[in-house]
């Protein structure tokens, strides 16, 4: 009568080489979705106020404007420029890489062109010298410089292009960035701005943020999945009928 090994070792180090295995594709795909096709991005700032809240989590097609160093994590330096290159459109909404850094994600509505002119006098909007038509839109609730609510101005801002979409100007038309220099956009480089005009470090302040390269642009905002009240914990998921704002869950983004 023969005694048969038994198989206990070889099926546990197989068992773990399989996990193992599973895990590591599992991670190369996230790898490659985040890099070729949509990356996650919260909101951490009220800049894009009334468009985007403090609280929404949204994903940003990274196919839109083709693919640069910035695309994939980390930024490594394997080449300059982009590839399969899509100039971003007047009035996107996209995410960059902050110019002074490289490395920090901003995100701000498209407004100036390359080799156009922006200005803002009285707070309206003059792109190439003319004046951007907006219409009253009522107010919008809004906090002001010392966190205390308030009710601010709300316009309809309409773009040369026809995009069209709802600013605030919590410090009416005599906020800090209300009267600009004239700015010259320079070729390969854009203007970027924040629908909360009173509340948006953007391309107004060249110390800060300045024209943003081509080649910084991450992606293109698509479409809110998530979005929370603000100062809630998204992984508190027993406060998720009181903090989940319910209504802009897979609301496209304007």
């Amino acid at each position: 009568m023969s005694n048969k090994p038994k198989p206990t070792a070889k099926k546990e180090e197989g068992g773990l080489y399989e996990t193992v295995k599973v895990i590591v594709q599992a991670l190369l795909i996230a790898v490659v979705i985040r890099t070729v096709l949509f990356q996650p991005f919260n909101i951490p700032s009220g800049s894009l106020i009334p468009t985007l809240l403090v609280g929404d989590y949204l994903f940003v097609s990274k196919y839109s404007y083709g693919y640069s160093r910035h695309s994939m994590p980390f930024s490594p330096p394997l080449f300059t420029g982009r590839i399969f290159g899509s100039e971003p459109q007047r009035g996107d909404i996209a995410v960059f890489k902050l110019p002074k850094d490289n490395s920090t994600d901003y995100i701000k509505r498209v407004i100036g062109l390359p080799g156009e002119t922006v200005q803002f006098l009285d707070g309206r909007l003059y792109i190439n010298g003319e004046l951007i038509p907006r219409e009253e839109a009522g107010t919008y609730r809004s906090y002001d410089a010392f966190g205390r609510t308030q009710e601010a101005p709300r316009y309809r801002e309409t773009l040369p292009n026809g995009v069209s979409y709802y600013v605030i100007e919590r410090d009416g038309d005599r906020g800090f960035w209300d009267n600009t220099e004239l700015y010259q956009v320079p070729e390969d480089h854009y203007m970027m701005i924040g629908d909360n005009r009173d509340n948006s470090t953007d391309s107004r302040d060249l110390a800060s943020v300045g024209y943003v390269p081509l080649e910084n642009f991450v992606g293109r905002a698509e479409i809110i999945f998530f979005s929370i009240e603000e100062g809630a914990s998204a992984w508190r998921v027993w406060d998720w009928p009181m903090t989940v704002r319910w209504g802009r869950l897979f609301s496209a983004i304007e």
